[in-house]
């Protein structure tokens, strides 16, 4: 993330000079700012009952406050002043804007269950960013499993704790008393899925055969198409994939590190010992 807008210099005359900061640096932190208006404008249309267009800036805001950090990597323009802002972001858009719009559309139905349940995801989103800052988690870990989230991430989070709502916009599910208590026991169990050990695979060292890249930007084109056209079927068949893959995922983490296990303890038998 970029460094701050200004940084001031001394100056022999006429006071301190202004540096001036190359574009590149600044559009990272621009990214994140849209990203915390997008969300809390996603607040404030819930609270006016237009809650389809809600749901699309809390989308927007994840999505953006999701690439901000890849954007300022890619044009070499990190900083502590856009980690900071990033933290700041993170906590709005992936913890209180999906928990408030969420409130204001279905968990209101479950009375005060449903603003515990709101209050208890914003909560462990905010316990998952602070330990995701404060500690690295590939640090002390084998190779392998750095290809591993612990615990699921919160930009995902943010977009499967709102499954309920893409269900009532379909017309799967009809929004009653009932449904919120319902919602609210989803709410909280997503909730700690994000502050949990789960293993959810990240993707971060996967590679695309050659002969499989052409392939894969068609069926990434077919994707979005399908979202722009029908965005509440396409996120709810998406949101249901990402939790069937979830145990999945635990699956292949427990089948891989029996292998490494093994693996370590062949190497350690065929190691001939030292001589005293």
């Amino acid at each position: 993330m970029p460094a701050p807008f200004q940084h001031f210099e001394p100056h022999g005359r006429g006071g301190p000079r202004i540096r001036e900061i190359p574009l590149r640096m600044v559009l990272p932190n621009l990214i994140t700012v849209l990203a915390i208006c997008a969300g809390l404008s996603g607040i404030r249309l819930a609270f006016e009952a237009r809650f389809e267009t809600a749901v699309v800036m809390v989308l927007i805001a994840a999505f953006l406050d999701g690439i901000d950090g890849r954007i300022a990597r890619a044009l070499k323009a990190t900083s502590k002043f856009g980690a900071q802002m990033d933290s700041l972001a993170d906590i709005v858009n992936f913890g209180v804007a999906p928990a408030l719009v969420l409130y204001a559309y279905l968990l209101d139905r479950a009375g005060s269950f449903g603003w515990i349940a709101a209050l208890l995801f914003a909560i462990a989103c905010g316990l998952r960013l602070a330990r995701f800052n404060v500690l690295d988690e590939d640090q002390d870990r084998p190779a392998w499993q750095a290809e591993y989230f612990v615990g699921v991430p919160a930009p995902a989070g943010a977009a499967i704790v709102m499954l309920p709502i893409y269900l009532v916009f379909i017309g799967a599910i009809a929004p009653d008393r009932t449904f919120g208590f319902i919602c609210s026991g989803y709410t909280v169990l997503i909730a700690f899925l994000l502050v949990s050990r789960w293993p959810v695979y990240s993707g971060k060292k996967w590679r695309v055969p050659g002969d499989k890249v052409l392939p894969l930007i068609l069926g990434v084109v077919l994707y979005v198409l399908l979202l722009v056209t029908f965005p509440w079927q396409t996120l709810s068949v998406s949101v249901i994939a990402y939790l069937c893959f979830l145990p999945l995922s635990a699956s292949a983490y427990s089948r891989r590190s029996r292998l490494e296990e093994a693996k370590a303890k062949e190497a350690a038998a065929a190691t001939p010992p030292k001589a005293e």
